[in-house]
């Protein structure tokens, strides 16, 4: 049980990595359009690519994961990227999370130990 849940961790922060790397960039970009200028901006972003890497380096992992551990297991343990995601917006992007997510977050705390036991 301690191996899946440091995997699912590790895939986690790759997923929540992604993801922030994804903000960050669509933030440079500035105002969306469907303009060749805009994408072109888009793909030479150094964010953006290691977004992608993240992400696929997430969903590798996350194969390892599905092939060695039961769905019924492994799936619900994804809400720790949930966790993850919430702990980030107030670090990395220094947003205002109010006290209903952070009940929201105890709660997903506590489903995690429930499934893993």
């Amino acid at each position: 049980m301690l191996e899946l849940i440091i995997l699912v961790l590790i895939q986690s922060v790759l997923l929540v990595g992604a993801q922030s790397f994804l903000k960050i960039s669509v933030e440079i970009f500035g105002k969306f359009s469907w303009s060749w200028s805009f994408f072109k901006q888009a793909f030479t972003t150094w964010q953006f690519p290691v977004s992608g890497i993240f992400a696929l380096s997430s969903v590798v992992l996350w194969m390892y994961v599905l092939k060695k551990f039961p769905f019924s297991q492994a799936y619900p343990m994804l809400s720790i990227s949930y966790i993850a995601g919430l702990v980030t917006s107030v670090i990395v992007f220094h947003e205002a999370v109010p006290a209903t997510r952070w009940i929201g977050v105890a709660i997903i705390i506590a489903g995690c130990i429930l499934v893993a036991k």
